[in-house]
C-alpha cells in the first residue's frame, strides 16, 4: 500500500551538513555592495577583510585577548595550519569519533609522523572516555562530529591548568553550541557551515598561550607559505587584522559579512543556539512518536543541534546486508529529493547508512517539521518496494 504525499514543501529545502543553508530571507542582492574586481589590499577590501574579523568576535563572543585571522582552504586549512605550526613540542592526545576527527589522527602520525601519540577512539553513536586526557599534552579534537552527530557535552574534561594547548575543529559547532574559550587554545571554522556562507575560507582562533607557543618553538620540518603564521619568530600580526596569505573572494567575503550581521541583528550567539536547538527539538518529537527511527548518538548529552544524524531501527531495515541498508537510504533520500521536499540528508558516506539531517541557525524548525511528514512518505514506499521475504 502506498502512502498518501504531504500536502506542503519545506519553503527552504537544504539540510546539508555543508554548504549549509542560507541564512532566512537571502537573496543576491545581499552581496551588491562586494567590493568586487578590487583588491583585497586596497582600502576597502582591508577593511571589510577586518569587519569580518570584528563580527566574528562580536557574534561568536571570542575573549579580546584571542587572536582571529582568514586563513586559506577552509577549516580543513585552518587545523593544518596548527597541526603543522604547533605539533611536535610536547606529548600529543586525540580523540576521534568519526571521519574528520580520525583524519587529523592520520595527518599527525602519517604525514607528521609524530611518535608520542595516545589515540582516544569511539565508534560512531559514542565519545571517548574523556576523563583519560592528559593535561600535560597537547589535546587534539572535534567539537561536534560532523559525520557521527556526536559532540563534547562541554569542556569540563579540559584542565584550566593544563600544560598542553587545546586544538579545537569547531566547524560545525561555532555559532550554534557554546564553545568555552577559556578551555580552548585553536579554534578553527569555515563560512559554509553553521552560518552558512561560502567556501573556500577558514578561521583560525589563538590564544594568548598559542601565541606564545608559536613564537618559541619552531618545528623541525619545513612550512610551506600558506602555513606559515609567524614572521621572524613572532606572530604575523597582519593575518589576524585581515592580510590574508593568499587572495580571497571578496564575494564569498560579502556573503559571511551579510551572515554575521543577521546573526547579529536576531540576538547573537544566544539565539544562534536557540534556533539551532529548535530545530533539533523537531526531529526529537518526530522521533518520540515515529517507531522507526532513532539518534545515533543515544545519550543526550552528546548528541548534536546542527548535523543530527539518525538510524533506522525498523527490523525490515537493519536486518539487511551493510550495502542493502545504504541502498535503502539512497532509495530514500532520492524519492524526497525528486519532489524537492528535501535535498542532501543521506549519512556520510564514511558513517554507519542512516540520514543526516542539518539544523543549525539558518534552518527553519517548521521545514524541519514538514521535511519529516515528506521522510514518513518515502519511507513507507521505500520500505513496500523492498522484496518480500521467501
Amino acid at each position: 500500500m502506498t502512502a498518501a504525499k504531504p500536502a506542503s514543501r519545506p519553503h527552504v529545502p537544504h539540510f546539508s551538513s555543508g554548504p549549509c543553508a542560507k541564512r532566512p530571507g537571502w537573496n543576491p542582492d545581499n552581496l551588491k555592495d562586494a567590493a568586487l574586481g578590487r583588491s583585497h589590499r586596497a582600502k576597502v577590501g582591508k577593511a571589510k577583510l577586518k569587519l569580518a574579523i570584528e563580527l566574528t568576535r562580536e557574534v561568536l563572543e571570542v575573549p579580546a585577548d584571542y587572536k582571529i585571522g582568514i586563513v586559506p582552504a577552509s577549516d580543513t586549512g585552518a587545523v593544518e595550519m596548527a597541526l603543522w605550526s604547533l605539533l611536535g613540542a610536547r606529548p600529543v592526545t586525540t580523540l576521534a569519533w568519526e571521519s574528520f576527527g580520525e583524519g587529523w589522527v592520520s595527518d599527525i602520525v602519517k604525514e607528521l609522523k609524530l611518535k608520542d601519540v595516545t589515540k582516544l577512539n569511539a565508534a560512531y553513536g559514542e565519545i571517548p572516555d574523556l576523563s583519560k586526557v592528559d593535561p600535560a599534552s597537547d589535546v587534539v579534537f572535534t567539537w561536534n562530529g560532523t559525520t557521527s552527530g556526536v559532540r563534547v557535552p562541554n569542556a569540563d574534561w579540559i584542565s584550566a591548568t593544563r600544560e598542553g594547548l587545546t586544538i579545537c575543529d569547531a566547524t560545525s559547532a561555532a555559532f550554534a553550541q557554546p564553545l568555552d574559550f577559556a578551555k580552548l587554545d585553536v579554534v578553527t571554522f569555515s563560512w559554509q557551515k553553521a552560518l552558512g556562507g561560502e567556501a573556500a575560507h577558514g578561521m583560525l582562533i589563538l590564544s594568548p598561550r598559542a601565541v606564545e607557543r608559536l613564537e618559541t618553538y619552531k618545528p623541525a620540518w619545513p612550512l610551506p607559505k600558506i602555513f606559515r603564521l609567524t614572521k621572524g619568530g613572532k606572530l604575523n600580526q597582519g593575518i589576524f587584522e585581515g592580510e590574508t596569505i593568499n587572495t580571497p573572494s571578496m564575494l564569498c567575503v560579502e556573503d559571511y559579512l551579510d551572515a554575521l550581521n543577521w546573526a547579529k541583528s536576531i540576538g547573537g550567539l544566544k539565539a544562534l543556539i536557540a534556533r539551532a536547538d529548535a530545530n533539533t527539538k523537531a526531529l526529537a518529537d518526530w522521533k518520540a512518536k515515529t517507531p522507526w527511527i532513532d539518534f545515533l548518538a543515544k545519550d543526550p548529552a552528546i548528541r548534536s543541534n546542527t548535523s543530527v544524524c539518525l538510524k533506522f531501527t525498523d527490523p525490515a531495515i537493519t536486518s539487511l546486508p551493510a550495502d542493502a541498508q545504504a541502498d535503502f537510504c539512497k532509495k530514500l533520500v532520492a524519492l524526497v529529493e525528486k519532489e524537492n521536499a528535501g535535498f542532501d540528508f543521506a549519512y556520510y558516506r564514511d558513517a554507519p547508512a542512516g540520514l543526516r539531517i542539518w539544523c543549525g541557525a539558518t534552518v527553519e524548525a517548521k521545514d524541519v517539521e514538514l521535511l519529516t511528514q515528506w521522510i514518513d512518505w518515502a519511507f513507507a514506499e521505500t520500505k513496500a518496494a523492498l522484496p518480500k521475504a521467501a
